[in-house]
This record gives C-alpha cells, structure tokens and sequence, in this order.
C-alpha cells in the first residue's frame, strides 16, 4: 500500500545535518504544496491499505476457500505485494505518457486507472461463482494499482522539499507523509464498522464491498484536487524552472544509479515497519489469537492517531539534529522493538496492543523524515525521476514482500522470524546512511 509514494527531500551533509543551499524565495507557498501532497497522498494509502485489510479479512474466504485459511492469507499476501513490483513500470510508463501529452494526462490517466481498479475488485465475484477466473480479474485489478501508482507521481513532494525553508525541512518533510495514517484510519475505521454491523455471512457476500466503492470517491475527489494545483500557471512554472521533468531512464541509471540503490535502502527499516504493524498483525490476529478482530482494528485506529501525532513531532526533532543523525537513531529503535515483538504478539490481547501502539509511534517517528533520505543528491535534471524510481524501489525491497515473508516464517519459525526480518530491515538502513556519508565527504 507512496505512498505509498512519498518522496520529500532534505540534503545531508557529511556531518550529519543539512546542507547550506540557499533557498531561493519561492513563488508558490509550501504550505500550499502541502495540502496537494496531503490529499494525494491519502486516496493512494486509503486504496492499498483497503486491499491489505481485505488481503486478512475477505480474499482468503472469497477468492481462496480451496485452500486452508493460513495459506490463503499467504495467496493474498502475495497478491499485495505484485503491486508493488509493477510500481516502477507504471512510473516509466507514466513517464512516457506526461513527455508526450503532459503532465495533467498522465496524473488522469493515473489516479482513473487507480479508481477503477479498486472499484473494480468490489464487483468482481467470488472463487464459488466463477472459479480461477475470480482470481485472475482480482490479479489483474492489483496489476493496475500498482501501474496507476507508479504513474501518479506528480512532483509536489519534490517540490515542496525545494522550497521549503532551510530550517524547516523536517517539518515540511512529514506533512507528504501524513497521508499513510489518514489513509489508514479510514479504511479500517469502515472495516471495523462493517465488520461489526454485519454477520459474517453478509459481510463476506456484500457488505466488504463498500470500501473499495469508496475508493473510487475518494480518488475522484483526490483528483481535481491535485489538477487545480499542477495545472495552475504558478506551479507549472515552479516545477519547470526547477527542472521537475521526465528525464532519460538510462542516463538517470548510468549516472545515478548509486543514489537510487541508496536512497531505497536508507529508510529500509521504516517501510518494513510500515506493513508489520499495519497488515501483518492482522493475519497473526485472525490465524492465532483469541482478541476480536472488531476491537484489534478499533486499536489500529488508535494506533494509527498516535502515528499521525508523531510525524509532527520527527518534524521538529529532525530540524533540531538534522535527518540523517534522526533516522539513524530511529533505525536503532526500530531494532530493539525488534527484540521484543515476539513477546508483545504473543503476550495475549495486552501484549498485542502494546505492540500495535509502540509500533505506530515508531512508524509516524521514522516514516515522517523516510521519505526521500537523499533525493537531494540527484543532479537537478534527473531528481523528478530519480525520487519516483527511489520511491518505488524502496517500496519493492522494504514493504511489498513484508507481510508475506513475516507470515510464512512465523508460521514455520515463530515469531522470532519477525524479529530478524524488522532487524535486518534496521542494519540495512544504518549502513545506507552511512554509504551516503561517506559518498557525501568524497564530492
């Protein structure tokens, strides 16, 4: 589930901090910038994540009932992540089509094919009314989410980073990202409500359907939105003049290649926490605890505030220690939580709820700065595709599989399975971050 496709930039020097750019005055107020990052950001969360609580609650029963409830939910999982790796083709695509009919085409282009692939799945039918077929038309609806995400990329994220002020990159980082725990407070707010309204028998014929109705509403409205921003003369004339442009796929991997491999991996530990928290409990809920899934998602919810509240928060403190030194330190929290999430998700309904509520502080601390880590590093020609192409990869290696592999090996293992994968996820960002100091210290 940028987004999940956030990308907001803050140059790092060798020490740690931010670079001493200059920050021309900007002709379109960040605070402006914001509200669009916001709002698109939130229908792209609200639309994966309704496919991620589905991927627990209805995909196993509907599409998957030939199989036992354990391996169906491992089927879904493996659905959630495709999306994800034919993200960066819908980017290259997406690319194609804004250099050839512009900028405005493509992002309609982008967010309709979204709608309508999650509107889509809430009339396909079930795996007891049409067989394989069911699977392949849900198989195809999760193909074009992940292509319409890579193609939604629309630069405001980028652009807000360069012009925000020089001391308050931190906090203007966050606000793209706010857009993850809003998006979530939704689609299991509406889960919750239907999961509890309804028996089980309607909700798994009808009423889990209503979500992704929803979606298609919300991406409309996302929509005109973003267009009454990129379409203005004011911010068409920003993007251009900070060279916010389609550029040449393979120059941008011949020259930059490092920074993109870099930039995926230098918030690894944040998008891997972002679906062990959010989806994977779910599964671990439904498979082995006797904790209502009406109240386990009315937790998340809770969880999901306290993210929101977070991000706010990592706003300041990066300000204060700059971004590298903040998620570096964030990265060795991540850790320690860690060490101690089998005892949490196996401590019964208080353990499980600590776990869910100390994790989602976590994810709004370190996924409020994640986003583009060193997307300043990119030569300004190739920073608008370079931070989607970073975006996607770190979305691939750190989040798509997470939920499936945390599955199948606590499954198999226990839970200490998950703890080595958070950690591993945790290692890699330390050592990322620290590649691009000393990268930064050799120019």
């Amino acid at each position: 589930m940028h987004s999940y496709s956030s990308q907001v930039s803050a140059p790092f020097s060798a020490s740690g901090g931010r670079s001493s750019r200059p920050t021309e005055d900007p002709s379109v107020a960040p605070g402006d910038i914001a509200v669009g990052v916001v709002i698109g950001r939130a229908s792209e969360y609200f639309d994966f994540f309704v496919f991620g609580i589905a991927s627990v609650l209805v995909f196993p029963a509907v599409f998957f009932p030939f199989a036992s409830q354990l391996q169906g939910t491992l089927y879904a999982f493996a659905l959630l992540a495709l999306a994800f790796v034919v993200r960066p083709v819908g980017t290259v695509l997406g690319m194609w089509v804004q250099k050839r009919w512009g900028r405005s085409t493509k992002l309609t282009l982008a967010l309709f094919l979204l709608g309508s692939s999650t509107a889509g799945m809430a009339m396909l039918p079930s795996y007891a009314s049409a067989g394989a077929t069911a699977i392949a038309l849900l198989i195809l609806c999760r193909v074009g989410q992940g292509l319409a995400l890579g193609g939604s990329w629309d630069g405001l994220p980028s652009l807000l980073a360069m012009n925000a002020p020089e001391n308050r990159r931190g906090w203007y980082a966050m606000l793209g990202q706010l857009g993850a725990p809003l998006g979530f407070l939704v689609a299991s707010g509406l889960f919750a409500y239907l999961w509890s309204d309804v028996s089980q028998a309607d909700f798994l014929s009808w009423a889990w359907r209503y979500p992704f109705f929803a979606a298609f509403a919300i991406n409309v409205v996302a929509l005109f939105a973003r267009l009454r921003l990129v379409l203005t003369h004011e911010y068409e004339r920003e993007l251009e003049a900070r060279e916010l442009e389609p550029c040449d796929i393979a120059e941008l991997l011949s020259t930059q290649g490092p920074n993109i491999f870099i930039g995926a991996f230098a918030a690894l530990a944040s998008y891997a926490l972002f679906h062990l928290v959010t989806v994977f409990p779910l599964s671990w809920i439904m498979l082995y605890s006797h904790q209502g899934m009406g109240q386990f998602l009315v937790v998340q919810m809770a969880g999901a505030v306290l993210a929101a509240a977070a991000m706010p928060v990592s706003g300041l403190i990066a300000d204060r220690v700059g971004r590298r030194r903040f998620l570096g330190s964030l990265a060795v929290l991540i850790g320690l939580f860690s060490v101690f999430a089998p005892w949490l998700l196996d401590g019964g309904t208080l353990g499980q709820d600590a776990f869910i509520l100390v994790g989602f502080v976590l994810l709004g601390l370190s996924y409020g700065q994640a986003a583009g880590a060193v997307t300043s590093n990119f030569l300004p020609r190739l920073r608008y595709t370079g931070a989607a192409l970073t975006a996607d990869l770190a979305w691939l290696i750190g989040a798509a599989f997470a939920p499936l592999v945390a599955l199948g090996l606590s499954a198999k293992f226990g839970l200490a399975a998950v703890s080595l994968y958070l950690l591993s996820g945790a290692a890699c960002t330390l050592i990322a971050l620290r590649a691009n100091r000393v990268l930064a210290m050799k120019d």
